[in-house]
């Protein structure tokens, strides 16, 4: 039996989890976790894997990882960036999955870390790949660094002064560009093709 414990501020995603998990044959939760102090205080010998939310109030997930002792743990967020996620394996997390996974591919992953095994969301994999932006467009890069801010059509519409079907338009070539199937792919991609998705974009 793997023992597992769930950390993630949302009390709809945290209890979500643990329902999952502890759906599973072989996993059994043994609690689920608010923030990092909740689980900094919990863990004992018995834990075998942690699911850790990357950003956490307060301490964020990667300084609560730098503290865990003993337990597998396995990162989960919405939309990583390749920067964090090479950050969090460099501090030891053991996998790293997005919290649109499915429950088979949580628990894959949960099995896999305690294995020994690294375990990542397809799209997480994708960004670590990070290939160049090549034949991107000036506009295509303004789109690109609103997705990795998680921005809808209709917003990186309305911020940009476009049509949203122009900027559907300009999604579907970023996918084909940068040679990934979703946009949380190409958000995953952001900050690593244009080092500042953080910047200001252009309007018109």
């Amino acid at each position: 039996m793997i023992r597992v414990r769930v950390v993630d501020d949302h009390a709809l995603v945290r209890e979500g989890l643990a329902l999952i998990l502890g759906a599973q044959p072989d996993i059994d939760v043994l609690g689920a976790h608010a923030d990092g102090a909740g689980l900094l205080s919990a863990l004992d010998p018995a834990t075998d894997v942690v699911l850790l939310d990357l950003y956490l109030p307060g301490t964020d997930g990667i300084e609560v990882l730098h503290r865990v002792r003993g337990p597998k743990v396995v990162m989960l967020t919405t939309i990583g960036r390749a920067s964090e996620i090479r950050r969090a394996l460099a501090a030891g997390a053991s996998g790293f999955v997005l919290k649109d996974s499915t429950g088979a591919e949580l628990a894959a992953a949960v099995r896999a870390a305690h294995e020994g095994i690294t375990a990542m969301s397809p799209a997480v994999a994708a960004a670590l790949r990070a290939p160049a932006a090549e034949g991107v467009t000036p506009r295509e890069r303004d789109v690109l660094l609103l997705l990795g801010r998680g921005l809808s059509n209709r917003d990186i519409a309305a911020e940009l002064g476009l049509a949203e079907r122009t900027v559907k338009a300009h999604v579907g070539n970023l996918l084909a560009k940068l040679q990934v199937e979703s946009r949380t792919q190409a958000a995953l991609l952001a900050e690593e093709i244009l080092g500042n998705p953080a910047g200001t974009v252009p309007s018109g």
